[in-house]
Parts: C-alpha cells; structure tokens; sequence
C-alpha cells in the first residue's frame, strides 16, 4: 500500500484546483527557479532531498507533488502509479508549478530550470515543449517519453543523463531524442554513463544501482550546466 510523503509545504493553483509541492529556498533567501520533478515512486525524501542541494546550490526548487501525496517503496506499484497518472493531468500541474514559482519575490529569475528524474525525466521534455521560452534550461535524468512532444517547440537547451544499461529509458533513444531536438533547431547534449543502469543518480537505491561516482559527475555537469543558462552562483 501506498504511504503519505511528509514533504508538501507548499500549495499553488492549478488548473482551477490546488496542487502541492515542497518548496526550498538559498540560506540567502532568493535565487533562479527550479523545478524538480520526481520518479514514479512520487514525492520521496530522496526528492525532497535533492531540492535541498540545490537550495544549498543558491536555486529556489519546487518539487510539485504529481501523486496527490502518494509515495511507494514498491516497484510494481510505482509503475500502476505512473500509469494511472494521465500525461495531460501531469502537465498541467507542472505548469501551474511554472506560474507558481516564478510570481515568488524569492526567485530572481524570469525563465525557470527544470530537472527530472526516470518519470519525471520524461516530463521534463514535455514541459519544455509546452512552456517554450519560459523554461531556460531543461536536465532529464534517465527520462521516459511517455509521447514524443513537438521538438521544435522546445527553446531551452538540454543536458540529458542516461545510463547505458537500461530497459526503461535505453540510452539508443536518448540519443535520438538529442537528435530530434538539434534537427528541430535546439540545443541538447546527451550523456550515456558507462557501466550504469537505470536510476544511479538515486542514493535511496531502490533498484541497487546507485553509482556515486558517476553520480557526481552528473550532479557537477548538471549545476554548471544550470549555472551557464540561469545565473546560480552557488
């Protein structure tokens, strides 16, 4: 059975209804927005704790919470929750995400960044796609399309993570997706990681493939990647 997160502190409009989220900001109280977006296992203390780093980071992060507070430990059941997680619902919540973070005074920034991990990944392309020029960088982690967006309707440069053993987001279709985004005029760089598989940015280790070292060179590519485009100096 599912569990409740204990990490919404947050509440945004979205779509006519209200919608959830943790929110961190920098020890220095303002800083570019970011937006994080969680695996299938929902709003876990590993995504609550990757929005802290990057607060710790000088970035003011959101992690809006897609499951309505639900979290999972279980596989099978993470992956029910993915699929009973309409595309279209996701999206606009994200976006509602997106309007919430950017009318804050904390964040200093009129563009946002957006990060996903394995779901969330995924929804980091589609929110993209769907924001345009409001998005000014774009990080998935070993995501999964759900549905291929409009490739050309994406403005924010991307840098993707992908493990190069993985049955979820095999690394073959990542390196298309860059492709598209170029041949469709936009930026995106594409890294495969030898030797992973999937989720090994996750210390929480719920699959038993954290790698810490290439987890790091990820984290590192990936804060000077959002420094280059948002300005964080952290």
């Amino acid at each position: 059975m599912a569990d409740r997160t204990p990490h919404q502190n947050v509440t945004f409009p979205s779509n006519g209804h209200e919608a959830h989220g943790y929110l961190t900001t920098p020890d220095n109280g303002s800083g570019p927005g970011l937006i994080v977006i969680q695996e299938w296992w929902g709003l876990t203390d590993h995504i609550a704790d990757v929005c802290d780093r990057f607060a710790r980071q000088g970035y003011v992060a959101l992690a809006p919470d897609l499951y309505g507070g639900s979290i999972t430990h279980d596989a099978d059941e993470a992956g029910q929750m993915m699929q009973d997680l309409p595309e279209e619902k996701a999206a606009t919540d994200l976006a509602g995400a997106v309007d919430y973070l950017l009318s804050l005074d904390a964040v200093t920034t009129d563009r946002v960044g957006v990060v996903g991990f394995c779901m969330g990944g995924g929804f980091v392309i589609q929110l993209a796609a769907q924001q345009g020029d409001r998005i000014g960088a774009a990080v998935p982690f070993y995501g999964v399309l759900q549905s291929e967006p409009d490739f050309s309707a994406i403005t924010a440069p991307v840098l993707g993570h992908y493990a190069e053993t993985d049955d979820f987001a095999p690394p073959t279709k990542a390196l298309e997706m860059g492709q598209s985004i170029r041949d469709a005029g936009g930026s995106a760089a594409i890294h495969v990681y030898g030797g992973t598989n999937h989720a090994f940015f996750n210390d929480e280790n719920r699959l038993g493939t954290h790698d810490p070292d290439e987890a790091a060179v990820a984290w590192a590519r990936t804060l000077s990647f959002l420094n280059t485009h948002l300005g964080a100096e952290g």
